[in-house]
Parts: structure tokens; sequence; C-alpha cells
């Protein structure tokens, strides 16, 4: 029996086009990383699975466009990321603008995007290069993780409280 290895740095398969398509959203690990892989009007897009903000996973978020971009909005707290560069997008007015009129504004570059291709069928990911920090990047390691699972426990516990009130 042959075992399978998985090729550092990529391109990853994460599946066949038409599988990838029919599901719209799929979750995969790839080099210990949690990755999101969407399927929106005709274009690939990969990311990190959990949001930059506080861990949430962004796999039910609903997808946006806003200000001539599409973004997936996470379903936690409500934050706008891009999908083609993982910039955080929020509405603001400026005060001191004569004619006040909310606009979107960018935070940057906050979550981690991946590259995705497509060969004979077949989807590929190749994970983000990019150096630097990213802040995505805490909820892809070991205390980001344990945070997560802390919050996770939390959520439940407070929902067990309510329903025994």
């Amino acid at each position: 029996m042959e075992k399978e290895v998985e090729c550092i740095g990529g391109p990853h398969l994460v599946g066949r086009r038409e599988d990838l398509i029919e599901a719209k959203r799929s979750f995969r690990t790839l080099e210990g990383k949690d990755i999101l892989v969407i399927y929106h009007q005709g274009v690939f897009y990969a990311l990190d699975f959990h949001c930059y903000h506080a861990g949430g996973p962004l796999q039910n978020g609903d997808i946006e466009e806003l200000d001539g971009k599409l973004c997936i909005v996470c379903p936690k707290h409500k934050y706008k990321i891009t999908l083609a560069k993982g910039e955080s997008l929020y509405k603001a007015t400026n005060p001191r603008a004569p004619n006040p009129m909310p606009k979107w504004y960018s935070k940057g570059v906050k979550q981690r995007v991946h590259t995705v291709t497509e060969i004979n069928k077949d989807i590929y990911v190749t994970l983000s290069k990019e150096p630097g920090w990213v802040e995505s990047d805490y909820y892809q390691g070991e205390k980001g993780k344990i945070e997560r699972e802390r919050a996770e426990a939390k959520e439940k516990d407070d929902a067990a409280s309510v329903t025994t009130d």
C-alpha cells in the first residue's frame, strides 16, 4: 500500500472541480493550516478558515459585494473580509466632511488568502508565502487553537445555562 505524502509548499490537490462547485464551500487542512475553499460566481477562492478577529469559522458566512469587492461576512461578529485580498472592510462617516456620507474603508490585509489553480479539472491550493504577520495567522497557531476551543466551550456553557434558566 502506497502512502500519500503531502507536498510541503504545495500546490495541494483539494478536489475535483465539479465536486467543489457543487459543495460551494469546503474545509481542508493543508500543512497543518485550516483553509476554506470557496466557489462563487465562477471563481475559486482560498483563505484561512478562521476569522482574524476572534477565530470564528467563516464557512457559513454570507458573501456580499461591498464597494465593488466580494466579501465574506463572518457569522460571529459580522466582520467583512474581501475574498480576493483578505482586506477587512468597514463602513464609516467622516464627520469633518462638508456632507458626511458613509463609505467603505479598508483596515488592510487581515486574513491570509491562498492561490487557487486548476489543472485538468482538479483544483489545487498553494499556501501563501507572503512574508510577515497577518492577523489570521494567530488562529492557525497553537495559542489560537487553544483560545478557539476555550471560546467554543464557553459558548456551549452559556447556551446550556440559558436553556436551564
